[in-house]
């Protein structure tokens, strides 16, 4: 994993929170592969704060059809679901590993308290956004600000939420967005959020952990 190194690491509740860097999408899907594979009942569940460099994952009913033109950016089959996305830098993403049997979560639920962390965060700048039943994820003024896709093996969840803050949309042009001809992105910078990718961050994580925690 590039940058393994951890910029930070603290312990909120149950959850391990670790802030990993720019770090390439293959290594730290390995290594999420790798944690899930070995944990334990025991085991501390783990949140993982990083962004990619600029990069197309494919889920496992992902379409070719809806990658348009790579224009050279890779483009990796990835085992979470959903369709294709973009990562890249100005995006944070936080990887959830989770015993979701422990935390007495659904997948549905799962998948309401993800979005409904980016929407309180949002809510917080007084921006409102929303979830869509038909495509899971968060959207302002119908753009999508995150999108998010899971694994769940056993009872253990790994991938999780990418949220728009500061980058270079472009890339989401060269694709069908989650499978979606035409659909708009945008990004919290775009909506006039001041703050940037560390104090997002640490909020989107704060979030996950009061909805994921909850109860």
């Amino acid at each position: 994993m590039r940058h393994q190194h951890l910029l930070s690491t603290h312990a909120q509740q149950r959850f391990i929170i670790k802030t990993i860097g720019l770090s390439d999408y293959l290594p730290v899907w390995q290594a999420m592969r790798d944690f899930t594979q070995a944990r334990t009942v025991q085991t501390h569940d783990e949140i993982w704060l990083l962004q990619h460099p600029p990069v197309f994952t494919q889920g496992i009913a992902g379409k070719d059809e809806h990658l348009l033109n790579s224009h050279g950016i890779d483009v990796i089959k990835t085992d979470r679901g959903g369709q294709i996305t973009y990562h890249g830098p100005g995006q944070i993403v936080a990887y959830l590993l989770l015993d979701i049997r422990r935390l007495k979560l659904g997948v549905r639920e799962l998948v309401r308290n993800m979005e409904s962390a980016v929407i309180d965060l949002l809510k917080s700048y007084h921006i409102d956004a929303s979830g869509r039943i038909e495509a899971p994820g968060v959207y302002v003024n119908n753009a999508k600000i995150a999108s998010l896709g899971l694994k769940i093996k056993k009872s253990f969840c790994y991938h999780g939420i990418a949220l728009n803050v500061d980058m270079d949309l472009t890339p989401f042009s060269y694709i069908n967005p989650c499978g979606y001809q035409g659909l708009q992105v945008t990004q919290t910078k775009d909506l006039g959020i001041p703050d940037g990718l560390e104090i997002i961050s640490n909020k989107l994580a704060d979030q996950l952990q009061v909805k994921l925690l909850k109860g």
